[in-house]
């Protein structure tokens, strides 16, 4: 073998090693993306907000009673409609058909205005989390398995 190969080899092995690691550098296609932002103000996302904060002084009693409360879908869901009756029932139900499209579409803008259209899943599980967080002391939440039980 020449003499003088062995470097050059040696060089080639570097390169082929080099290219085999794991890259932890977004390439040029893939740009680094920034944190979602939950608290972006673009015009739909405040539109949206502002139909949920007027719907909720609504919604508070239902919650405050344990007739409502938070799934861990994040979505509102009835909780004790058999017990309601049938007049404010109907209320409930129609308010938490509101509220539910109404943080679909929440979470829809949201991920346009950050940029994640193909991420609704990632923005809607930051939501849900913060939904959560935000639920009052007292007000029911619902697990992933269906059991009710009072925010501590």
């Amino acid at each position: 073998m020449n003499p003088h190969r062995k470097p050059a080899m040696k060089n080639l092995l570097l390169v082929l090693a080099f290219l085999a690691l794991p890259s932890t550098m977004p390439s040029a296609a893939e740009p680094a993306r920034a944190p979602i932002n939950l608290d972006i103000g673009t015009p739909p996302v405040v539109v949206v907000k502002h139909a949920l904060a007027q719907r909720t002084s609504r919604l508070v009693r239902f919650y405050e009673a344990g007739e409502i409360g938070l799934g861990h879908d994040g979505f509102i869901q009835l909780r004790e409609g058999s017990k309601m009756k049938l007049v404010k029932q109907q209320i409930a139900e129609k308010l938490i058909d509101a509220e539910n499209q109404e943080r679909r579409a929440l979470v829809q803008a949201l991920a346009d205005s950050n940029g994640r259209r193909n991420d609704e899943a990632g923005v809607w599980e930051l939501q849900r989390a913060r939904w959560q967080q935000q639920w009052k002391s007292g007000w029911w939440l619902r697990d992933a398995q269906g059991n009710w039980s009072r925010k501590p």
